[in-house]
């Protein structure tokens, strides 16, 4: 509130006494009310910085004890977190599962790190063997009935190695021969359609055949530049021939039917011989031993 009467009273900055004509008055001048304002404004930013940089120090975790958490493994041994649940998932950390929680020993990170020891042993003493056989673009051609252009293609998708010399490309042929291998068609198949007789016999035009044999999955094969389909995936998927019965369970489909987990499925594989195979990726187990293994009990 305002005043008539003049006031004498103390600058809050530079400690000067003057008169002052309102109670709230608290500096001499202008001057000084703009100097403890930006002192004030200093003072509210330092306090917030601090503020920030105790919220992002915390506390280091307490890594020499019996038992640590994935993520305080990963801190102790420098690693990302991917990289720990792999050893955990691959077997090579043990863990105790206890209330949701998933908990590592040290004396097992020690296990570990020998572990990866070896394996850095191992990295560093294989080393790469140089490619000393080639074949050349016109030795590829010839032996597998591919296109020029084709050859480039694929070469530079699947990163085959190649290299030049007066005036020539030569190829690596161990990839070579593995990609044209993983290619190759399944030798049990002996029966073949060509384009030509999927025409004539099922009066299907071109573009009809490449959407059914896509739409199918029919095993198809390439001789120079005719293309044959499979006789028994094509008669199958057209109804005319009864699918065969599946040899093979895959992992999924035996523990789904027997409800078993991966781990007993693979322990009654494993205990009782029964024979496996592997598909690409997939790993298949007999069926008729396995249906056997675990056929309910009869007396007979």
């Amino acid at each position: 509130m305002s005043s008539r009467i003049d006031i004498q009273k103390r600058c809050k900055w530079c400690n000067a006494v003057f008169t002052a004509h309102k109670t709230t008055t608290e500096y001499c001048s202008h001057r000084c009310a703009n100097l403890a304002y930006k002192d004030r404004v200093r003072k509210q930013r330092i306090e917030s910085l601090q503020h920030e940089l105790g919220k992002s120090i915390r506390t280091p975790p307490n890594l020499n004890k019996e038992y640590l958490t994935p993520s305080e493994v990963a801190k102790l041994l420098n690693i990302g977190r991917t990289s720990i649940y792999r050893y955990i998932h691959n077997g090579i950390i043990k863990v105790i599962r206890f209330e949701r929680k998933t908990l590592v020993r040290r004396a097992d990170i020690e296990n570990m790190t020998d572990y990866l020891s070896k394996e850095n042993e191992k990295t560093s003493t294989k080393e790469k063997a140089p490619i000393t056989d080639f074949y050349t673009t016109a030795e590829v051609k010839e032996k597998y009935h591919v296109n020029e252009s084709w050859i480039f293609a694929v070469a530079k998708k699947n990163n085959i190695p190649r290299t030049f010399n007066r005036g020539k490309t030569y190829w690596s042929k161990k990839h070579i021969d593995t990609y044209f291998a993983k290619k190759a068609p399944n030798p049990d198949i002996i029966e073949w359609y060509s384009t030509q007789e999927m025409q004539e016999k099922f009066g299907m035009t071109l573009s009809a055949i490449y959407c059914f044999v896509s739409k199918n999955a029919i095993p198809k094969k390439k001789e120079g530049i005719m293309v044959y389909y499979s006789k028994k995936h094509v008669d199958i998927a057209k109804g005319i021939a009864a699918p065969e019965e599946p040899q093979y369970y895959t992992v999924a489909e035996a523990m789904e039917k027997f409800n078993l987990t991966r781990d007993q499925l693979y322990h009654y594989a494993k205990y009782h011989n029964i024979s496996k195979v592997k598909k690409g990726k997939y790993t298949l187990i007999s069926k008729p031993e396995l249906d056997k293994l675990l056929a309910a009990p009869k007396i007979e």
